[in-house]
């Protein structure tokens, strides 16, 4: 028995976008912003996930929007480095998109050094992730699916970071610290993409770098 379905992966997600877009409108509901880009960003983490509630716990900051769009229109933006707190983030970030950018991308987590740092300090391996990060040159980008303690340690690290960090896509899932973890940095200084409450996770976060790519490479 052969089964008749899309093939194409273009095809399949134009009409997942089209069918994200219908039931949105079917519900009475309007994206929180006209932009294309801010809405693509939520098309991409409602397409990942297969969840509306992002329409509402979901927040962009335009101090990251404008942060991100001003580095990455700088020809001499090439030292900068975004660094997952996993693994699966870093797999589920484009890369022939990203390689257009001239950035690094970066994951600690495993790391030799950041293993012996965690078990040295009683701290988590994406804490230590953090710190070794702090020791390289560049301006940083973050990116967190999965560890509320990677947040934090950025936000006690701060003022250390002042001069280099870019921003942070924020949005760990789980239970023990994620949604405290994105309430404060949503309530921080730090420019930031974040997902209030207790979603979120590797693939959210991925989807959200991709749509930024995807639309400042598409601009280029």
């Amino acid at each position: 028995m052969k089964f008749e379905y899309k093939k194409d992966p273009m095809g399949i997600e134009r009409e997942s976008f089209e069918i994200i877009d219908g039931i949105i409108a079917s519900a009475s509901k309007i994206y929180p912003s006209g932009d294309p880009l801010i809405q693509n960003i939520y098309r991409r983490v409602i397409h990942t996930s297969a969840d509306f509630d992002y329409l509402d716990n979901l927040k962009i900051e335009d101090d990251f929007i404008t942060a991100f769009s001003q580095v990455i229109a700088n020809e001499n933006s090439a030292h900068v480095t975004v660094y997952t707190d996993t693994n699966m983030v870093l797999s589920g970030i484009n890369k022939t998109a990203f390689n257009q950018t001239g950035w690094q991308l970066k994951c600690f987590v495993a790391n030799e050094e950041a293993q012996t740092l965690a078990k040295a300090q009683g701290i988590t391996r994406s804490m230590a992730s953090i710190q070794l990060a702090l020791k390289e040159p560049g301006k940083k980008i973050f990116v967190f699916g999965n560890a509320p303690t990677a947040i934090f340690q950025v936000l006690d690290l701060q003022d250390e970071f002042k001069e280099s960090l870019i921003g942070i896509i924020g949005v760990p899932v789980g239970f023990v610290g994620a949604e405290e973890s994105k309430l404060a940095l949503y309530n921080s200084t730090i420019p930031c993409i974040t997902a209030l409450g207790r979603k979120g996770g590797s693939n959210v976060a991925a989807s959200i770098v991709n749509a930024l790519i995807y639309h400042f490479k598409e601009r280029a």
